[in-house]
């Protein structure tokens, strides 16, 4: 009988241990990927990380919004006062559609590929999203 418990507990760890790895797989990492913890700082702090000089945009309290160019591409870095605002903007622009690069405070918006080698320096998260459309 112990030997039919422990079987089924092998059995829910292996399929833990499954899902756990899809997650990580479908969050963009490649089988030996490096990726650094997520960056944290000031948006020359992180514009510096990215190796990009970073045009300011936008310069409030609230938001500053920077165009960045590196050898890898162009891409947007946005930086926030909050995490509320960080993922309001978020959830705005993502009814837009777009890839987006999402560390703590920071968002950076550009192609799948600019955002791939952008996250080997600056970590974080990748997040996609589809295009809302009315259909007739």
């Amino acid at each position: 009988m112990r030997s039919m418990v422990w079987a089924a507990g092998a059995v829910s760890a292996t399929a833990i241990g499954l899902v756990i790895a899809a997650g990580l797989a479908a969050d963009g990492d490649a089988p030996g990927e490096r990726v650094p913890p997520t960056a944290t700082g000031t948006l020359e702090e992180l514009a510096a990380k990215a190796e990009c000089a970073p045009a300011v945009q936008t310069d409030a309290q609230e938001l500053r919004q920077a165009d960045c160019r590196t050898g890898a591409g162009r891409f947007v870095l946005a930086t926030f006062a909050t995490d509320r605002g960080e993922r309001d903007w978020l959830n705005q622009a993502k009814d837009y559609g777009g890839t987006y690069l999402v560390g703590r405070k920071w968002v950076a918006v550009g192609t799948p590929r600019t955002l791939a080698t952008l996250r080997t320096h600056l970590g974080g998260t990748l997040e996609h999203s589809t295009h809302h459309t009315d259909a007739p």
